[in-house]
């Protein structure tokens, strides 16, 4: 049997920074992973061109129920060690917006960088290997479909539970739970929403058309798009408030940010009396957007035969545009899976289990959630990299 200083069950961002950093340290490492390749999400990241970091990553980006336990990784790792690594093996990469950082060409890019800073630390790469068994007397048992491996630790990397198709599965919560830890509001995360009934058929009827928009939920809000889709609403301003929101619970769209409304509807009474309400909103908001809204307000015919009360219940229509969603789309859809290993069972600057000497968790498994645009891969490296220096 083989016997390595450190396992890392995962070869996704998290696992591969982690195993990077270890065989940095001189230490033997093995990583597995039950995928014929590695890195299959950063593949599809980014429309195929990997969101690797964000230049504005800071705590606030992320939800935990400890919000103080990212701060240490964050801090030891941070954006700007990731990107001169991405520097140094010369990626070409742009701000696209809000500070996200994607490759100019491609996310294998990333993937080449990380499988090449594997080789420079000695590691162990094994792929399509199932495991079936983890145990742990003196050293770490592995059991896989191709044999067994021991170890003194281990590292559980191996992601969430979103994207089932790309092979995503529940591996690192269930053995969590069985050495004993507690998960916590693990739920999709990241994620569209979806509508009931008219609400329902309203949407689908809008399907495509977007438009900029503030969207709250509690005292959480976003700026950035909304998305009408055929089962209700995406779009990055929707992806993000998803991890803010409770079933059952409303969320706003004030669709004309920083535009007064009401003003502008007033106006038009004024100045164009003879158009027709649909018009005026139109040049406002998306020409199909803006009959859907009137329509919603149950109010139609010409701005100047409108009452001013009438104007401003269409105003507030516009900029206080509520729903409660029946849902989210699931897993299958959800960029991330919210919640995860409750923090209170891991060490904040090495991630390993409190309970468990040897035993590390990292990456998305654990109840760290960063917002859309970068932040998780961030999380990824900077938890692996925090893990990968003690392991």
């Amino acid at each position: 049997m083989k016997t390595y200083d450190v396992i890392v069950l995962g070869a996704g961002a998290a696992g591969l920074m982690c195993a990077i950093t270890a065989g940095g340290r001189g230490r033997s490492v093995l990583l597995l992973d039950h995928a014929e390749a590695p890195g299959k999400k950063i593949l599809i990241s980014g429309g195929g061109r990997c969101n690797f970091t964000n230049l504005h990553c800071e705590p606030e980006n992320f939800l935990s129920a400890n919000t103080h336990f990212c701060k240490s990784a964050l801090a030891r790792y941070t954006q700007h060690d990731f990107i001169a690594l991405v520097d140094k093996y010369r990626i070409p990469w742009h701000e696209k917006t809000l500070g996200q950082l994607f490759c100019d060409t491609s996310a294998s890019d990333i993937v080449s960088m990380l499988r090449a800073e594997c080789d420079v630390a000695g590691v162990s790469l094994r792929l399509s290997h199932t495991v079936t068994e983890i145990s742990k007397s003196d050293r770490f048992r592995i059991e896989t479909n191709k044999g067994a491996f021991e170890a003194e630790s281990v590292v559980l990397a191996t992601g969430g539970l979103s994207i089932p198709k790309m092979g995503a599965t529940g591996f690192t919560h269930d053995w969590a739970k069985r050495f004993g830890l507690s998960l916590c509001g693990v739920r999709p995360g990241l994620v569209p929403f979806t509508l009931a009934g008219a609400d329902r058929e309203m949407a689908a009827s809008l399907s495509g058309v977007s438009a900029e928009c503030i969207a709250s939920t509690g005292k959480t809000s976003f700026r950035e798009a909304l998305l009408f889709t055929h089962k209700g609403f995406s779009g990055p301003a929707v992806l993000q408030i998803s991890s803010y929101w409770k079933p059952g619970t409303p969320v706003m769209f004030d669709l004309a940010p920083d535009r007064d409304v009401a003003a502008e509807l007033l106006a038009a009474k004024h100045d164009h009396p003879a158009q027709d309400i649909n018009t005026v909103l139109g040049r406002i908001l998306p020409a199909r957007m803006a009959q859907m809204v009137t329509a919603r307000a149950g109010i139609a015919g010409r701005i100047g035969e409108t009452a001013d009360r009438t104007l401003g219940t269409l105003a507030e229509t516009v900029q206080r545009f509520t729903f409660t969603p029946a849902g989210t789309e699931g897993y299958a859809k959800a960029e991330v899976t919210a919640g995860g290993v409750d923090t209170a069972h891991l060490s904040s600057k090495t991630m390993e289990v409190k309970t468990v000497p040897g035993l590390f968790i990292i990456g998305e498994a654990v109840d760290v959630t960063g917002w859309l645009g970068g932040y998780n891969f961030q999380w990824a490296w900077s938890s692996g990299h925090a893990a990968g220096l003690a392991a």
